[in-house]
């Protein structure tokens, strides 16, 4: 297996994460005119049926804008009008930046994917996985079996650790976990992981591809590595070099409230048994998986990092070959992993370290291979493509238009520039 991964990554170095494009004639993809305007007018006709307040738009290709939009209002109330220092929650895709960290532990020698998580805590080398099974009476009981292997690095930054996030009509485990009070009384990172290692895990490690907590469990191994809270390290190590001022895990500055993005009144629901937090108060709890907001600006230069093979501004975050290891396909066929029913990356895309691979062209579409990406549930989303040189960033809140408006917008994207 590592074998195949050392290939893939070698190839997606190659062609991706170096730097080197090919478009259909051997050159990049450029945008026309046309093709953007059509953009614009779809945002435009959202703002003004009322699905949403505002959004921002880039796109940046060979490291420069090629286009920068900036939408409607960052909040129906205020009618303040989106700018490019509005602040925005950005749930998931703290992801991405947790595991950019993580990462950079790995090539210091201090982690390794395949060091159980156990190594850095304990309770993990304890944990038991959950079985559901159906009595005479025909109800389903849950028992629980012993760990087939342990839970490793990789588990976390690929999702099959076993982790869910727990939600009501999901089975008997994930109700387990959305009962069990794990966000009670404001915990730290510790404290939740200490409650996590409590309930049993959804799957054996390393077989089924089950989103949730997994990146909030790396959240605590970074600090447990550098004896630093998670957004001490990050702002140290990434954030502040990368000049990523505006991003952190609440708005601690009042002078900036009134820069929040906020949703539509009525469209404020994130799950059955919550909406989106304020941002405006402090938390103790540092989520690693979900709990970071910032900028647009903020996040075009880590994106920009990202594509340029992990360096950015003269400084080196990362390797090529790092870049291009978590850009490569983690649960592809030969990994035997399961995709699970809830399977976000959709059917053309595989999930590395960190993000959504795309590993086959959608039906109907020319839209380039080995592109990675994600999104957050409050509406955020970017994409990589390596092959273009290109990245791009939406910044809205929108918890119940963001898979629609998601997949709409990049169609005409693409469209835009010929694919």
């Amino acid at each position: 297996m590592r074998g195949c991964r050392a290939v893939v990554a070698a190839l997606l170095l190659a062609f991706g994460a170096s730097g080197v494009k090919a478009g259909s004639e051997g050159r990049p993809h450029s945008f026309s005119p046309e093709g953007l305007a059509k953009v614009s007018d779809y945002i435009r006709n959202e703002i003004v049926t009322g699905k949403i307040p505002g959004a921002i738009l880039l796109l940046q290709q060979h490291g420069k804008p090629v286009y920068y939009e900036k939408f409607g209002v960052r909040d129906a109330a205020t009618e303040f009008s989106m700018s490019s220092d509005t602040i925005f929650r950005l749930y998931s895709m703290s992801k991405p930046i947790t595991t950019v960290t993580a990462m950079m532990l790995v090539e210091e020698g201090k982690l390794a994917l395949s060091d159980p998580v156990s190594k850095y805590i304990p309770a993990f080398a304890d944990m038991k996985v959950a079985v559901e099974k159906r009595g005479e009476d025909g109800k389903l009981a849950m028992t629980t079996e012993p760990l087939k292997r342990p839970v490793t690095i990789e588990d976390l930054m690929r999702h099959t650790a076993g982790l869910p996030y727990g939600y009501y009509g999901g089975g008997l485990v994930n109700k387990a976990y959305a009962d069990a009070g794990l966000f009670d009384n404001d915990p730290s990172n510790a404290d939740l992981v200490a409650r996590l290692t409590k309930l049993p895990l959804a799957e054996q490690p390393g077989t089924v591809w089950d989103y949730g907590h997994s990146t909030d469990v790396l959240g605590r191994i970074i600090e447990v590595i550098t004896g630093k809270t998670l957004f001490a390290f990050e702002k140290e190590r990434l954030l502040g070099p990368l000049g990523m001022n505006d991003t952190e895990f609440y708005v601690a500055d009042k002078a900036k409230w009134p820069l929040i993005a906020e949703p539509m009144p009525k469209d404020r629901v994130i799950s059955p048994v919550a909406e989106m937090r304020d941002i405006k108060q402090p938390l103790r709890w540092e989520s690693g998986g979900g709990g970071m907001v910032g900028t647009i600006g903020d996040y075009a230069r880590f994106s920009q990092m990202l594509l340029n093979g992990g360096s950015y501004g003269g400084r080196r975050y990362l390797k090529p070959e790092t870049i291009a290891l978590m850009a490569s396909d983690h649960i592809g066929p030969e990994t035997g992993v399961i995709r699970d029913q809830n399977f976000y990356p959709g059917p053309n895309s595989g999930f590395g370290l960190g993000f959504a691979v795309r590993t086959s062209v959608p039906p109907n579409t020319n839209w380039p291979l080995g592109e990675y990406r994600w999104d957050g549930v409050g509406g955020t989303f970017f994409f990589i493509d390596p092959a273009d040189d290109l990245f791009g960033i939406l910044m809205m809140q929108t918890p119940t238009q963001r898979g629609r408006i998601q997949q709409e917008l990049k169609t005409l994207i693409y469209r835009a520039m010929g694919r």
